[in-house]
């Protein structure tokens, strides 16, 4: 019997750290999942992703408990090995795969998202395990590699409910710049989701051959108004206003010069 001890002791034991270990997997995926959900993490992600943890921590214990009987290190070593390769030939999709869990946990935007991703602007439908789905301004989708995405800069237009618009526009020399200035700024406010705060400007910047230069500068709720729609409204609204000081749009001297060749004619 004694001689049975150490090895009765060892089953005991492995039994115990394989059962912890088990448990521990099972508790840990429950938690993570929890979490992304909260997130609102796409429910099939959360669920592997948990399912990922859980096994981990589960093989991570079966190793551990075949210890007690005999040295691992050359089994590991094997499932390195095999790992590494696996890994080399499959590391675009580990990468995007990654990456994926990346944003998840870092959330820089989420589903229903208006955003711009490596220089795509649109609506983000879904993050996935190797892509995220993109439905641009044209109603077009795109599926995007997710370490593309990772990699480049994102823009998260929902998350800021600010939103400046800034419009080019010219007048002829002759016209009253201070006018000009109080005008557009009265027609602006009206614009749908107009911010009064922070305060739009009318800035003169330029000396063209035949106009003056100026930008218009002014900020609406992204929350609540399309910035398209803004820009629409708001170009009718100046020209509006310059039509009732009498302000034609300057032309370019290229065409004054035709005008007058044919009037000397």
């Amino acid at each position: 019997m004694p001689e049975n001890l150490p090895s009765l002791t060892n089953i005991l034991t492995a039994l115990l750290i394989f059962g912890a270990s088990y448990y521990a997997g099972v508790w840990l995926s429950r938690l993570l999942n929890r979490v992304l959900q909260k997130g609102n993490a796409e429910p099939g992600v959360s669920q592997l992703l948990s399912q990922i943890l859980k096994w981990t921590i589960i093989s991570l214990g079966f190793i551990t408990a075949l210890q007690r009987f005999f040295n691992v290190t050359a089994f590991l070593t094997g499932l390195g090995i095999i790992g590494f390769t696996i890994g080399f030939a499959l590391q675009n999709i580990m990468q995007n795969f990654v990456s994926g869990m990346i944003l998840l946990i870092q959330q820089p935007f989420k589903v229903g998202d208006d955003v711009n991703l490596s220089g795509h602007e649109g609506t983000a439908l879904k993050i996935g395990l190797r892509t995220t789905e993109l439905r641009m301004r044209n109603g077009l989708l795109v599926f995007l590699p997710n370490a593309d995405v990772l990699a480049q800069p994102i823009i998260n237009y929902t998350r800021s409910n600010r939103f400046r618009v800034e419009l080019p526009v010219s007048i002829p020399y002759e016209a009253d710049t201070e006018k000009v200035r109080a005008a557009i700024l009265k027609e602006i406010r009206n614009v749908p989701g107009y911010l009064e705060s922070p305060e739009p400007r009318v800035i003169f910047h330029t000396f063209g051959q035949s106009s003056v230069d100026l930008s218009v500068q002014f900020w609406i709720n992204y929350s609540t108004t399309d910035y398209h729609l803004a820009k629409d409204t708001a170009l009718v609204q100046i020209k509006r206003a310059l039509e009732k000081l009498g302000v034609d749009a300057p032309y370019p001297v290229q065409v004054m010069k035709n005008r007058v060749t044919r009037k000397t004619r």
